[in-house]
């Protein structure tokens, strides 16, 4: 059998594998009335969402298209729509089994912890098989198609596009109802988070679907193929050998079938073992790819380069739980910081974030040199690609936390036993720690892949004759430099606000409502939910736009004003300060969030205590930090690097 076929049959192995585990939590009961109702209120909330959000980008998409079709041919454009569709079904299929499974678990924790836990994983391993199967299919089936490695540059754009998108609007509306619900109902109403009488919750819900759920698969949709064709890219660039085409492909289909096998491995007894019991599943993935990988590849350097990126994995995730986990000094330290005030758990916040930066930037750089002097740049790409290949298992765990966070805010609204939140609270508290996990995996990743488009694009001049030099002596370097290190933070400046604008909005209309309609706080009149995902709907499609157009806008104009080198120091410079900013503020967020936890627990004077509204106020500002603006960064990355890509036939 070919590699190609290989990897076919895997992609649609893979597909059927998650269609199979859908329907085996599907067949689970949903409850009685009241959680049906809740449930149903949540889904079609986010089925609205993204279908309105698909009709704003599909605007945006057709026009990319039509210029890429007139100026760079249909390949690429095929590509690009091939891409951009793919994605959105990925991001689609996401929210859908989240929403599916979320009250399933919740009446699956009236039988115990085990029994919840393990179908919030199964509904979370729907999302990661779909991924990274319907990811392989894409890349593989288009290069049978066409076998042109410039028009797989436009798959990528496409995913990537969509990628921005997804993750800005969910992260816009998710933390725009997330702040609002939490500035009024806990700080001034002082009522429970996803109390059913705060007008907001429904909205909370909803955003924890179409921005964790959906953005996260569109995220790493777009990460894991466009790693995969920046790797056969170089294979092409660099060495124009077949095999080193490829093997980016082989070893993604290879660490699919490591990852099915790895599922079975995530058990649990006890709630003390809710983390260990993912890593384990994790952990048998990457050693049967380590396997696979050592019987598949010829070459030794090769082989050595791809461990160089599983254990990169290995390292991003310890790290990004010791910043984000309970269990540890950060978040111990910005929970004992808010006994002094607001200020100063911001202050200890910010200081967490900054600090988080350091070890994953050491993980990546020695990472990246280890294995070029394994095998040169192509064995920096098989060391991204073998990261990227374990995107499956990964997903699978961060699916997990939006579930387990709707299944309790299920079993709060529909006044279910404390037994039940007994049980989905330590579930959700770890998939807190989980979804950091994976955007600390989707932005070390990105760095890496990043790191790879930039070398393509250097292959790519050189082999145009307009050379790859980029000196720190030339102006137009040290230009493309200072634009590039600025552009993440504009991006993040107008991702934060975008937020604050949204969430301003529902703090005004649960006000209004608290206000105006009479009983809600007694409990005998119904809040209008569905007012607030109205305006954190309209208030997100409205504000994603101009972030998402701005690292294309910026890098055109570079690209075709300034010349080659200052494009040159564009990318470098938004891959580094990108970086940075993404891991700051996913693992700060964080933290911020799982030190509010900590307290709730009963530490430093639990509920109601001053400590625990200082804590809110340290989570309403990491919220939009880790859900909405240092997540988007990743594709945004990819983004300015694809688009110089593009652009050297115009240079």
């Amino acid at each position: 059998m070919t590699i190609e076929n290989f990897a076919l049959w895997t992609g649609i192995i893979s597909i059927i594998f998650a269609l199979w585990l859908r329907n085996s939590v599907k067949k689970h009961s949903e409850g009685n009335e009241k959680m049906k109702e809740i449930a149903e209120a949540i889904r079609e909330g986010s089925k609205a969402f993204l279908k309105r959000q698909f009709k704003t980008v599909l605007i945006v998409g057709v026009i990319i298209a039509g210029i890429i079709y007139v100026y760079l041919g249909k390949g690429i454009a095929g590509g690009f729509i091939l891409g951009a569709l793919a994605s959105s079904l990925a991001a689609y299929l996401g929210m859908q089994t989240a929403v599916m499974a979320n009250v399933r678990v919740t009446e699956a924790a009236k039988k115990g912890l085990k029994e919840a836990f393990a179908l919030a994983f199964r509904g979370g391993a729907v999302t990661g098989f779909l991924v990274v199967g319907l990811g392989l299919l894409v890349v593989v089936g288009f290069w049978n198609w066409t076998h042109d490695l410039t028009a797989l540059i436009g798959v990528g754009f496409g995913g990537s596009l969509i990628s921005v998108f997804s993750r800005l609007g969910g992260g816009i509306f998710t933390k725009a109802a997330d702040v609002g619900a939490d500035l009024v109902g806990k700080t001034e109403a002082g009522i429970p988070e996803d109390d059913p009488r705060n007008p907001a919750v429904i909205a909370d819900n909803v955003g924890d679907n179409v921005g964790d759920c959906a953005g996260m698969a569109a995220d790493l949709f777009e990460t894991y193929t466009v790693t995969l064709i920046a790797g056969m890219l170089l294979g092409g660039s660099l060495l124009a050998d077949s095999t080193a085409i490829l093997l980016p492909i082989l070893l993604g289909a290879v660490a699919i079938w490591a990852s099915i096998i790895g599922f079975y491995f995530v058990k649990i007894s006890k709630e003390s073992q809710i983390m260990w019991g993912l890593y384990k599943g994790l952990i048998a993935s990457g050693a049967l790819s380590a396997l696979g990988f050592y019987w598949v590849i010829e070459k030794k350097s090769y082989f050595m380069a791809s461990l160089v990126g599983l254990a990169v994995v290995l390292g991003i995730v310890l790290i990004t739980e010791y910043y984000t986990s309970k269990k540890f000094r950060p978040v111990k330290s910005i929970a004992k910081s808010s006994e002094s005030g607001h200020g100063t758990n911001v202050i200890m916040g910010l200081a967490m974030s900054l600090e988080s930066t350091a070890l994953p930037s050491l993980v990546i750089a020695f990472g990246a040199y280890i294995a070029f002097q394994f095998a040169g740049l192509y064995g920096v790409a098989l060391a991204a690609t073998a990261m990227l290949s374990m995107a499956g298992i990964i997903v699978a765990i961060d699916s997990f936390g939006p579930i387990t966070d709707n299944a309790g805010g299920i079993a709060e609204m529909a006044g279910l036993p404390k037994s039940v939140r007994a049980v989905t609270d330590p579930l959700d508290a770890v998939g807190n720690t989980t979804k950091a996990v994976t955007k600390g995996y989707a932005i070390a990743s990105a760095g890496l892949a990043a790191m790879v488009l930039f070398a393509a694009y250097t292959t790519d001049l050189k082999a145009k004759g307009l050379g790859a030099l980029f000196d720190l002596s030339d102006p137009l370097v040290i230009t493309g430099l200072f634009i590039g290190g600025m552009l993440p933070y504009i991006f993040a400046s107008l991702a934060m606000k975008a937020v604050g604008n949204s969430a301003g909005g529902v703090v005004l209309e649960v006000r209004r409502q608290f206000r105006e309609i009479k009983g809600i706080m007694e409990g005998t009149a119904k809040p209008d939910y569905a007012a607030c995902v109205d305006i954190v709907t309209k208030a997100a499609l409205r504000e994603m736009i101009l972030p998402a157009l701005l690292p294309i806008l910026v890098t055109l104009a570079v690209g075709l004003f300034l010349g080659p080198q200052a494009l040159g120091g564009l990318l470098i410079g938004t891959i580094l300060t990108g970086f940075f900013v993404a891991i700051s503020m996913t693992s700060g967020g964080a933290a911020w969030d799982n030190a509010k936890k900590f307290i709730e627990e009963g530490n430093y004077g639990g509920k109601g205590s001053d400590a625990h509204k200082a804590a809110v106020t340290g989570d309403t500002v990491g919220d939009p930090y880790k859900d909405t603006a240092g997540p988007a960064i990743n594709p945004m990355i990819k983004v300015v690097n694809i688009v110089a890509l593009l652009l050297i036939p115009f240079l």
